[in-house]
Order: C-alpha cells, then sequence, then structure tokens
C-alpha cells in the first residue's frame, strides 16, 4: 500500500512540474521578420498585437525575389475587415477577412518538447531560458518558441501544402500598446 501511494505521489509531483503550454500577453508589440524559402520571400515588420479584441496592426517591407513594397495593414478580425495601403501608392484596399484568428501564443493543445537556453548559458544578461512545443493545426504541422518566464514568442514555424514551409522570428518585444490609435483604419481608407 506504501508502494502504491509513494508511486502515485511520484507521478503527481513529476506531472507538476512539467511545463504546460502558456499564454502570451494579450498585447504587445514588436518587430518581425518572415522568411519563405520555396517562395523566395521576405519581410520585416513593426506590428503591435491585441489578443482582447482581436487585432493586429503591422507596417511591412515585403521582398518577393528582387521586388521590394512596402504596407501598412490592419486586421480587425472581430468586424471581419482588412485594410491594406500600399506605402508607395498610398492606396487603401479593404476585404473581408476570410481566416480565422489565430493567437501568437502557444496553442493549450501544443506539446511541450522541452526547455533551452538561448545565449551564453551561466553569463547572467546573456541568456534566456526558453520552452520549445510543437502541435498540429488543422493537420499542419507547427513548431513554437516562448520564452520561459512570459511566455513571449520567439519562433514560430508552420508548414501547409498552401503555404509551404514559413518561419517566423519576433523581437524587440514590449508588453502592452502604446499608441492609443494603432487600431484606427488608416486616413488612405477613410475617403
Amino acid at each position: 500500500m506504501l508502494l502504491v501511494v509513494s508511486l502515485t505521489l511520484l507521478v503527481a509531483v513529476t506531472l507538476a512540474q512539467q511545463p504546460h503550454p502558456c499564454r502570451s500577453p494579450e498585447q504587445f508589440e514588436g518587430r518581425l521578420s518572415t522568411f519563405d524559402p520555396d517562395r523566395r520571400f521576405y519581410r520585416t515588420a513593426r506590428f503591435a498585437y491585441d489578443d482582447r479584441q482581436r487585432r493586429f496592426r503591422e507596417f511591412e517591407e515585403v521582398q518577393v525575389g528582387r521586388d521590394v513594397d512596402f504596407f501598412d495593414k490592419l486586421y480587425l478580425f472581430n468586424e471581419g475587415k482588412e485594410y491594406r495601403v500600399n506605402l508607395r501608392t498610398r492606396t487603401c484596399n479593404e476585404t473581408g477577412i476570410t481566416r480565422p484568428w489565430i493567437p501568437f501564443g502557444v496553442p493549450p493543445d501544443a506539446r511541450f518538447r522541452g526547455n533551452a537556453d538561448i545565449g551564453a548559458a551561466g553569463v547572467p544578461d546573456e541568456h534566456v531560458i526558453v520552452n520549445l512545443f510543437d502541435g498540429t493545426i488543422d493537420n499542419n504541422p507547427y513548431f513554437m518558441t516562448a520564452s520561459g518566464t512570459d511566455c513571449i514568442p520567439i519562433q514560430a514555424g508552420f508548414f501547409s501544402n498552401d503555404t509551404g514551409g514559413v518561419l517566423t522570428d519576433f523581437f524587440d518585444i514590449s508588453i502592452g500598446i502604446s499608441d492609443p490609435e494603432a487600431f484606427i483604419p488608416p486616413r488612405e481608407c477613410s475617403s
């Protein structure tokens, strides 16, 4: 009997120590870069992210092959609207959003795959401990790396037959939204 109680306690303690999918902050801003080698696609962007009201704003530079373009994009998922301004021509394209909102955080059903130390391990202020996760969304594999403490996204990879492989890196993240007008449609779209 003592053996059964001891084994049960050991299993409970072990499971309690395993990291579970975490939740990223609901509002943050920063920069990202996305790379798709199959399409020769590369983009960098400054962004503001609001999971509470399902909104996302980005100012991006997109390179496809040798062509480079600049956009201001606003996605208002609760309203089902996307605003896209070409910053060279100042033209606005307003369309409906048909894809679902996918949070930047680790999905609740993600599998924990371990921890890693990015940077110089053991050197103060020169490293960050991260948690590694993977899983599938609609039968398409993904992986995510998030900071161990606050669940800030660091890197995400996704593959589907429609998009191919896409790798996104997140950096210069700040919690909260500094610009109260970040989610107001661009003035080019109001005419």
